[in-house]
């Protein structure tokens, strides 16, 4: 396992982190999650993201037990707020108040005195941004976060924060979690050079578009049972690309993958991390046979003409427009 630079903080992290959404607490079983969990460890994976939302707050319970009895300072955990946890008005967003209380919830879920990493889930239109960036602040100061960020936020709304940060002497941003993947490319247009510059890395989320990119998913046939396009949680989100012109060029992506030895996973997650503003490749599991399989991208190189290979068959196909980043105008 290789590990980089989050931003230009002196924290480490694993250059492939595992992550919980929709599998722990859900999908699949707490022996299977902690098998996962157990496989990440073995395999040198030091970083975990999941966040307060995941199954309803269960995913951060299932990642607390499952790292139990683990050296705590060998671990980066990650964990974010924002989406709703309860059903009152301010169970959600990205007030004082809510984070304030998430934190603790968090924190006590995971079973752990401080998040290496906190991130705001989504940007908040209805709370000033300025309380929310002071509240952030407040948790550093206080120990119980050590960095902050945000996921899914435009160029615009990253520019915002830094600016009052840097006004205000808060503590600043040291990333942005985004989709990212060889078929969803929307940050590389703004939020990637503005992140360059600020010092600020990407920690990607669905580096193998939900397992589009594994292949599994054939042109004109249904979905794989059990795959996570029949999962309720999953399947809404992964439908937009079911469709056979992309299916197809994903499926012609084979031969690149088998001429480099790699799986399709390995050649989609080592993708992402060509990118030098990626610090960390977020892979999920099922089982832990996947998290083994997906550790080999870590360290694998990949030339220009082979980039090349790859834009040359997914063509039209890969999403690149930045508008594409959008939080909800009102909190849900």
């Amino acid at each position: 396992m290789e590990f980089r630079h989050l931003g230009r903080s002196g924290l480490m992290v694993s250059e492939i982190s595992y992550g919980n959404w929709i599998t722990h607490g859900s999908q699949v079983e707490e022996d299977a999650a902690r098998e996962c969990v157990r496989a990440a460890l073995d395999e040198g994976i030091t970083t975990f993201d999941t966040a307060d939302v995941y199954a309803g707050t269960k995913a951060e319970e299932v990642l607390g037990r499952a790292l139990k009895g683990v050296r705590r300072e060998s671990l980066e955990i990650f964990t974010k707020v924002y989406w709703p946890t309860g059903a009152g008005p301010n169970d959600r967003g990205l007030s004082r108040k809510h984070i304030t209380e998430s934190v603790h919830g968090s924190l006590r879920r995971l079973q752990t005195d401080y998040v290496d990493l906190y991130q705001a889930h989504r940007f908040d239109n209805e709370t000033p941004l300025e309380e929310t960036l002071k509240t952030f602040d407040d948790l550093v100061r206080q120990g119980k976060v050590l960095y902050v960020g945000v996921s899914e936020w435009n160029a615009d709304q990253i520019a915002q924060a830094l600016k009052i940060a840097d006004e205000m002497g808060f503590d600043r941003l040291v990333s942005n979690q985004p989709q990212y993947s060889m078929l969803w490319r929307v940050i590389e247009a703004e939020v990637v050079p503005l992140s360059e510059k600020e010092g600020l890395s990407q920690i990607v989320w669905s580096p193998i578009a939900q397992g589009v990119l594994t292949g599994k998913y054939l042109p004109g046939q249904p979905p794989p049972a059990g795959s996570r396009a029949t999962d309720p949680a999953g399947g809404n989100f992964i439908s937009r690309m079911l469709n056979d012109d992309l299916l197809t060029r994903v499926q012609n992506l084979k031969p690149i993958a088998a001429d480099l030895g790699l799986s399709m996973a390995q050649l989609a997650v080592a993708w992402v991390l060509q990118n030098p503003n990626v610090a960390s490749a977020i892979i999920g599991a099922t089982k832990p046979e996947q998290v083994r399989d997906n550790v080999k991208a870590s360290g694998v190189k990949l030339d220009a003409e082979v980039l090349k290979k790859i834009d040359d068959v997914l063509g039209p196909v890969v999403e690149r427009d930045p508008a594409k980043t959008v939080s909800p105008e009102k909190r849900p």
